[in-house]
């Protein structure tokens, strides 16, 4: 018990050094920046500790302690004077110190498990003339200097990705709602794959509205970490939900032209209410699932629930589902866009090409394959790492954008209708589609989107 109040002691004491030294904010902000997209570091509050070897970050400072103080413990004090002051063997929390010479300056590699921490860089302890460890003047208790531990280059990257998401789905918000306003003021844009595009729209909308206010408000305040309130643990199960409804309505999209492309016929109706259930039903089944698995684990509810977790499988399952089917469904309709152009055109080969690159280039953002690649994680520390973090920002942030340009703002649908609405003001500068000499009929069936 006396070994257990230790380490708690040795914890609290090093926390409250760094208080006194004017640097917990800046540890505390690092810590808090290492969450983007649900805190795939699995650190505890500023530790990084391997979940699977050690159940907590107490268990792995147990651990470290024990390594520290036990090992070795009967070895003599180094040094060939024995007269000679030391100070003792210490285990501050963070790190072991071993004995050092009295008026000497010992090193020690910064911790490798403490987020934003530099292992590569050291921290000092000051060993005073009469064998005593320094005592920090506010605290009055030993104190090791971990200033020059930061690793500020991983911490401006940190910021400048958390921007980047920021600036972003900033970007992909407002290019959304231009296009639902858009979907929603003519007449002629009501079918069933605009439909789908509506829904699909409406929930990138609403996840990078609320991905601004998990970053502005959760990520860059440790506070809220901290204090690890109801709202922030329901923005994160509202964040996971949206997650999985953009994921099953882009599976939707998916199926939706596959279905087009091979079955022809399908009444409209009976496809949107599987797409609703499927879309926004089924998600608040697995969301819920989600949540209460994980709030039966202690250590999976602090810090707003950006940790890792365990139950995180319960949402990745169907996505990876999702984007396997995703990918089946791009295959087939560049098959059968393949297909079709064999037996109508006369000069198939580079024609269908052209065709399936086009189909393939336009239905990726749609299907969300582009996550695919996300997985594929450069090592930690690289200098690829740097670019697949920019990277990664850029493509999950403005998947929204991609998809309002492509899908509305390119859309053949909604080029003739507006042209139709504009040329009622501007007869003289846009010429009513109708009029124009190739006809100006829209693309109005599903597979005109690929083709």
């Amino acid at each position: 018990m006396a070994t257990a109040e230790m380490i708690q002691d040795a914890m609290e004491l090093l926390r409250a050094d760094l208080v006194n030294a004017n640097n917990e904010s800046q540890f505390s902000r690092v810590a808090a920046m290492g969450g983007e997209q649900g805190g795939e570091n699995g650190q505890d509050g500023p530790f990084q500790y391997d979940r699977l070897e050690y159940d907590s970050p107490e268990e792995l400072m147990r651990h470290l302690y024990y390594t520290c103080m036990l090992s070795n413990a009967s070895d003599p004090v180094p040094g060939s004077e024995a007269s000679k002051a030391y100070c003792p063997r210490r285990f501050d929390g963070w790190s072991c110190w071993e004995p050092a010479p009295a008026g000497t300056v010992a090193e020690n590699f910064c911790p490798k498990f403490i987020l934003g921490f530099d292992p590569r860089r050291l921290a000092y302890r000051t060993c005073n003339e009469d064998g005593s460890w320094f005592m920090h003047p506010q605290s009055g208790r030993e104190w090791s200097n971990y200033t020059n531990c930061i690793d500020t280059e991983d911490m401006q990257l940190r910021r400048l990705v958390n921007d980047i998401y920021i600036g972003g789905y900033t970007v992909s918000f407002l290019t959304l709602i231009i296009s639902l306003c858009i979907f929603h003021s003519f007449r002629t844009l009501k079918c069933t794959r605009i439909r789908i595009h509506i829904n699909l729209f409406t929930s990138l909308a609403l996840s990078c509205l609320f991905w601004i206010v998990w970053y502005k408000f959760v990520v860059e305040d440790p506070d809220v970490l901290k204090a690890n309130s109801g709202w922030c643990v329901g923005l994160h199960i509202l964040l996971h939900y949206l997650m999985l409804v953009n994921y099953l309505w882009m599976f939707c999209e998916g199926l939706h032209l596959h279905l087009v492309l091979v079955i022809v016929f399908i009444k409209d109706i009976v496809a949107m209410r599987w797409f609703f259930t499927i879309g926004w039903l089924l998600p608040v089944l697995l969301v819920s699932l989600y949540a209460l698995v994980r709030n039966t684990q202690p250590l999976d509810t602090d810090h707003c629930w950006m940790d890792e977790s365990h139950a995180m499988w319960l949402l990745t399952v169907p996505v990876c589902f999702s984007l396997i089917a995703s990918l089946v469904f791009l295959v087939n309709v560049v098959r059968v866009l393949l297909t079709k152009l064999n037996s109508t055109s006369p000069n198939p080969a580079p024609l269908g090409l052209r065709k399936a690159t086009r189909a393939t280039l336009i239905l990726i953002p749609l299907f969300g394959l582009q996550h695919i690649l996300l997985p594929f994680r450069p090592d930690k520390g690289c200098q690829l790492e740097r670019y697949y973090q920019i990277g990664a920002a850029l493509l999950i942030s403005l998947q929204g954008l991609c998809v309002s340009c492509l899908f509305c703002f390119a859309n053949h649908d909604v080029i003739f209708a507006v042209q139709c609405y504009l040329s009622r003001f501007f007869p003289d500068i846009i010429t009513h589609p109708f009029l124009e000499s190739n006809g100006g009929q829209p693309a109005t069936q599903s597979r005109d989107v690929v083709v």
